[in-house]
C-alpha cells in the first residue's frame, strides 16, 4: 500500500485539481447559489460517488476498455450534453419568488429526502456522463501506483479514496459559501431571475463544450 507521505502528497495535488475551475465545481457553485447550501452538499455527494465509480473502473481495468471504444465515448458524451441541456432549460424556465428574513432561512434549511436524493443523483449523472473525467482518472491514478509495493488495484483504490476526500473538502466548501451568497441573492426576485439565466447559459455552454469534445 502507498506510504502516508505519498498519500499526503497526493492529497495536496488532488486539492489543487479540485480548485481548478472546471465543469464540476462550477456546477456545484451554481446549484448551491440557486437552491441553497444543503442542496449543494447533496450535489457534492453525488459527484464524489461518481469519483468512486471512476476509481473502481480504473482499478478493475474497465476504464481502459471504455477508452478504447470510440462508440462508447460518443454515446456517453451525447448523454451528458443532453442532460446539461435539460438542466439549462429547467434553469431558464425556473420561477422566481423573493423571500424575506426568517422565511428564507427556513426554506433554505428544509430539504426533503426526495429532493436530497434528486440532487445527489444530479451530481452523480453530471460526473458519470462526462467521458473526459473517466479518461482523466485512467491517465492520472496509475501514475502514482508502484508495482514494487504490491498489487496495483488496491493502490489505485487508496488514491481514489484520497481524491474523494479532497473533492468533499473543496467542493463542500464551495457549496457552503455559494449557498450562503445565493441565500442573500434570493431575497430579490430580480437577482433570482438573473441567477437562473446565468445558470441556464452556463449549463448550455457546458453542454456545447461536451458535445464538441474529442477523445
Amino acid at each position: 500500500m502507498p506510504s502516508l507521505e505519498s498519500l499526503t502528497t497526493f492529497f495536496g495535488i488532488a486539492v489543487l485539481l479540485a480548485l481548478t475551475p472546471g465543469p464540476d465545481n462550477i456546477f456545484v457553485l451554481l446549484q448551491s447559489a440557486q437552491r441553497g447550501w444543503r442542496a449543494g452538499l447533496a450535489v457534492v455527494l453525488g459527484l464524489t460517488a461518481g469519483v468512486a465509480v471512476h476509481t473502481t473502473a480504473v482499478a478493475l481495468g474497465l476504464a481502459a476498455l471504455f477508452a478504447a471504444s470510440a462508440t462508447a465515448f460518443t454515446v456517453l458524451k451525447w448523454c451528458g450534453a443532453a442532460y446539461l441541456s435539460y438542466l439549462a432549460w429547467g434553469a431558464l424556465r425556473a420561477p422566481v419568488s423573493a423571500s424575506e428574513g426568517p422565511a428564507l432561512q427556513v426554506r433554505d434549511q428544509r430539504l426533503s429526502l426526495r429532493e436530497a436524493l434528486r440532487m445527489v443523483g444530479r451530481g452523480l449523472v453530471m460526473n458519470l456522463t462526462n467521458p473526459k473525467v473517466l479518461i482523466f482518472f485512467l491517465a492520472f491514478l496509475p501514475q502514482f501506483a508502484n508495482p514494487a509495493l504490491g498489487p496495483v488495484a488496491p493502490q489505485i483504490a487508496a488514491y481514489g479514496a484520497v481524491f474523494m476526500a479532497a473533492t468533499l473538502l473543496v467542493f463542500g466548501s464551495i457549496a457552503c459559501f455559494s449557498g450562503l451568497f445565493g441565500t442573500m441573492l434570493q431575497r430579490s426576485a430580480r437577482a433570482q431571475w438573473w441567477l437562473n439565466r446565468l445558470a441556464g447559459v452556463v449549463f448550455l455552454g457546458m453542454a456545447l463544450r461536451l458535445a464538441t469534445t474529442q477523445r
